[in-house]
């Protein structure tokens, strides 16, 4: 029991340390290269494309597939 506790002492101390030198280095280097607005939306746009034009492939090849098959 005691390992157990001096084990998550230290991960917690080590997690700790962690945060507050990531927040240290945030306040230092304001601009980290942070993912912009315009990325997120393109990423967006382009996995709903993707989706929109599979679920239109499934939706025309579940439609005829009995006429499909003697291709």
């Amino acid at each position: 029991m005691r390992y157990t506790a001096a084990r998550t002492r230290r991960a917690v101390i080590r997690l700790t340390m962690r945060l507050q030198e990531g927040l240290e280095e945030a306040t230092r280097r304001p601009d980290r290269g942070d993912i912009s607005t315009t990325t997120v939306i393109i990423w967006v746009a382009a996995v709903t494309g993707a989706v929109l034009i599979a679920g239109t492939i499934a939706i025309v090849i579940a439609k005829y597939n009995g006429k499909l098959n003697g291709l």
